[in-house]
């Protein structure tokens, strides 16, 4: 079997015991990149060099007898919208075409520190603003399961990595379901930790009270060891929970004996396609053979998350992208009368037009005369949310819905009506405006083959039940060992 075919921790594994070279490792990699990127485009910067120079450091290291860490020689792909010292970090923004960071984010350093390389910077949607990576200035990210449709979005370009065996894991960042739903698209496994779990700092703001960094990976132990290693309280960032380390690991017990799962037999009906209420049906069978506890749930103010979700987010998204005005980096207008025609120039060329119109509707919600019609209401409704789910985890462990209500689309089939692709976050949106940790998980297929992914959302901090669900799922059902045949 190629090296690329091999998850996380079984490469981890080869590279400890020396029966593979990290160079063999790095080398069986990119040449997968050479065969299938170009037919994908996953990424918009690979890092070549720097990735055999750091291998070369590994390897000696590993060669005297030295621990090179858990992640040693092991190949990660990173989203584009986290910042890399001396790579270029674009958010596949025109806007940050050039920009190249001289500071690491807390994540990067974390995995140095764990011995990771990183072998490039993915493809995204603008800002992180969309459901389908097809809002990139840079390029467009296809499916590797269909090549005429989207992989998902903010981080569609880390999930058709991992689905294409670009990389071992990857990180996306999560603001209304960024990872989940390429992870759904793609069939890999994709994690929202909690918010304050792992540290924000160095990541790109896009709305900073619902953004999560997050892995995504091939398995559910992958996807523990990756927390592992991001998981923590940080200094720098004010919103980082002074949570102690913890193993992820060790609660990957394959049992759900006496566990009770929650379903919002209602909610779940909004907008959802056949072939997607079949395999959660499906899920919901498998767990009750698996000796799980199923119950309704209530979950009375979730059909307004999307509404929230929309105000609060692209509000903070206004507020933050009001540093881009073509003075201190980013893009600049080459042709200008004064200051005012400065700044509109440089944002209107910088741009794309998904992220102007969230800049534009969260300049209305946040206008005199509108804060507390939209803004204020959205943040008393926000509250209803969480008390909602605090309810509901009194009588579960874990709630179950699917990741998204359809399979991949096409490309441009959504692009013209922003409501319809906004829809696509209905079953995501809710987790990120509680502040909840939820994975999604490879579920089943659809009657064209393509993935549908399967969602676990836990009490805030409970990563451990719903990492151990999600493992005893994946080791009872055989979906995540379907590889794509389109590449």
């Amino acid at each position: 079997m190629e090296l690329y075919r091999f998850t996380l921790t079984e490469i981890a594994k080869k590279i400890k015991n020396k029966e593979v070279t990290i160079h063999e490792v790095l080398d069986s990699v990119f040449s997968r990149i050479e065969e299938v990127e170009p037919q994908i485009a996953a990424y918009i910067t690979l890092m070549r060099k720097e990735a055999y120079e750091r291998a070369d450091y590994l390897q000696k290291k590993l060669d005297q007898g030295e621990d090179i860490g858990v992640l040693g020689g092991v190949p990660i792909a990173i989203k584009d919208n986290i910042c890399t010292s001396g790579v270029k970090t674009t958010c596949a923004s025109r806007m940050l075409e050039n920009f190249v960071p001289v500071y690491d984010a807390t994540v990067i350093k974390n995995l140095e520190e764990a011995g990771a390389i990183f072998i490039g910077k993915t493809n995204m949607d603008e800002f992180a603003m969309g459901s389908s990576t097809e809002s990139s200035y840079m390029k467009k990210t296809k499916n590797p399961w269909d090549l005429e449709k989207v992989p998902g979005g903010s981080s569609g370009g880390s999930a058709a990595a991992i689905a294409s065996d670009m990389a071992f894991a990857a990180l996306g960042s999560d603001t209304g379901g960024s990872i989940r739903q390429p992870a759904s698209y793609c069939s890999v496994v994709g994690l929202k930790p909690t918010y304050g779990l792992v540290s924000r700092f160095g990541l790109i703001a896009f709305a900073s009270s619902l953004d999560q960094i997050g892995p995504f990976a091939k398995t559910v132990e992958d996807t523990a060891l990756m927390l592992n290693v991001i998981a923590g309280h940080d200094k720098k960032d004010t919103t980082s929970a002074p949570i102690e380390k913890k193993d992820y690991t060790k609660a990957l017990q394959n049992t759900v004996k006496g566990l009770t799962i929650g379903i919002p037999t209602e909610f779940v009906k909004e907008g959802i396609h056949e072939d997607v209420k079949q395999a959660y049906d499906q899920a919901i069978e498998t767990f009750k053979d698996l000796g799980a506890t199923i119950k309704e749930i209530q979950l009375d103010y979730i059909k307004y998350s999307l509404a929230t979700y929309y105000i609060i987010a692209t509000a903070e998204a206004s507020s933050n992208l009001g540093r881009y005005d073509g003075i201190r980096y980013g893009h600049r207008a080459s042709d200008f009368k004064d200051i005012d025609d400065l700044y509109c120039k440089s944002r209107s060329e910088g741009f794309g037009a998904e992220v102007k119109r969230r800049i534009m509707l969260g300049t209305y919600v946040l206008s005199a005369g509108y804060y507390d019609a939209y803004y204020k209401r959205a943040q008393q409704v926000r509250t209803l949310i969480i008390e909602n789910f605090k309810k509901a985890f009194e009588t579960c462990d874990v709630i179950l819905m699917p990741t998204a209500p359809k399979t991949a689309f096409r490309f441009g089939e959504k692009t013209e009506n922003p409501l319809e692709m906004y829809l696509e976050d209905i079953y995501t949106v809710p987790v990120n405006i509680a502040g909840l940790p939820a994975i999604s998980i490879p579920g089943g297929f659809d009657h064209e083959g393509m993935p549908i992914g399967i969602q676990l959302i836990g009490n805030a901090f409970g990563e451990e039940t719903l990492l151990q669900i999600a493992y005893t799922f994946e080791q009872n059902t055989n979906y995540h060992e379907r590889k794509p045949n389109k590449i």
